[in-house]
């Protein structure tokens, strides 16, 4: 009872430091903090389309901090799943455009596992170099995110280029081949709902498969994993490809919900804010669910502020990046106090 008291009050100083840090901003900004903070929450809850949009922004945060969460399990720190999403946006539109002879739903079908494949492969590289190589995953990583990055620029100027226009960009997919809108005429679609089932899958192979339960293992401890039989790099390996994967899910399901074709600066970035998401959530499925959708409805209502305030709504990343060094603080101090008690 102790403990969970000392938890909730750490976390209720961080939500106070959060706010105050938040309001001093708006000031700054010359804007009234009641009137910011109600256009702020008008802005989620004040009509469908709104609230439907947290869900629609929420959805490929879901997917790229699963992927994160998932390797920073096993100690593989995936900083690329932006590239895994580009690539799973290639592979997508690829399928979507490339084979227009299969019906609908099976080229659905096809773009998604493409995409998974695509986004996991493309971590599994990070892992093989870790492995043969010994070069650091983070390295890897990124550098591998300005390649998927510049080939999604080739692609939409040569191959996939939209051959009846002069945009860098790839034809519209045909509408039998779009994953389709849940609550028409809002944003909110299907993937969404991909988006839950990969967290309640997740959630199952962490917490009740032997697969999970490894990977968990080689997170803690490699050398006490190997000591007890426990592959640490098949793990690594595993859980670099479903890492990739997800990331992957999250290119496919702006290139069939949301955009509909393939364009440069398709992910807004979506893969670095992931890392955040999945520290938010402590590397935990369910989390990542809360975190994602917390981190879009700050989107969406900062969007509103700046539209009716002119308030900017980079005050939201200063303020998420602030949580989140709060939170690893936080982390850092009960590991002393642990490490204190046990001396």
């Amino acid at each position: 009872m102790t403990d969970r008291k000392g938890k909730f009050l750490q976390f209720l100083v961080i939500a106070v430091i959060t706010i105050a840090v938040g309001t001093g901003l708006i000031m700054l900004s010359n804007a009234n903090p009641a009137e910011a903070y109600g256009n702020f929450f008008r802005g989620i809850f004040g009509n469908l389309n709104g609230f439907c949009e947290v869900f629609v922004k929420a959805t490929p945060l879901i997917f790229t901090g699963l992927g994160c969460a998932v390797a920073f399990r096993t100690g593989f720190f995936n900083i690329g799943a932006e590239g895994q999403f580009y690539m799973g946006a290639l592979a997508a539109a690829g399928v979507a455009l490339g084979m227009p002879q299969v019906p609908g739903v099976a080229r659905i079908i096809l773009a998604i596992l493409a995409g998974f494949f695509a986004g996991g492969v493309w971590a599994l590289i990070a892992a093989l170099f870790k492995a043969k190589l010994g070069i650091s995953e983070i390295i890897v990583t990124i550098m591998l995110n300005y390649i998927a990055i510049n080939l999604i620029g080739i692609a939409v100027r040569t191959f996939l280029m939209d051959p009846s226009g002069s945009v860098p960009q790839s034809a519209k997919i045909d509408e039998s081949a779009q994953l389709g809108q849940l609550l028409p005429p809002t944003r909110l679609h299907a993937g969404f709902l991909i988006a839950l089932a990969a967290v309640i899958i997740i959630w199952f192979v962490l917490k009740k498969t032997t697969l999970g339960y490894e990977i968990k293992v080689v997170g803690f401890n490699k050398r006490a994993a190997a000591c007890n039989g426990i592959s640490v790099m098949k793990n690594i390996v595993i859980s670099a490809f479903l890492s990739g994967g997800l990331a992957g899910l999250a290119g496919v399901v702006e290139v069939l919900a949301i955009q509909k074709k393939l364009l440069e600066g398709i992910s807004s970035n979506c893969g670095y804010t992931a890392v955040l998401v999945a520290l938010l959530a402590g590397n935990n499925p369910i989390g990542v669910l809360f975190a994602a959708i917390g981190m879009a409805a700050m989107q969406v209502g900062a969007n509103t502020m700046q539209r009716q305030m002119g308030v900017p709504s980079a005050i939201v990343d200063i303020l998420v990046g602030l949580v989140v060094l709060l939170i690893l603080a936080k982390g850092l101090m009960n590991r002393k106090k642990t490490k204190k008690q046990a001396a």
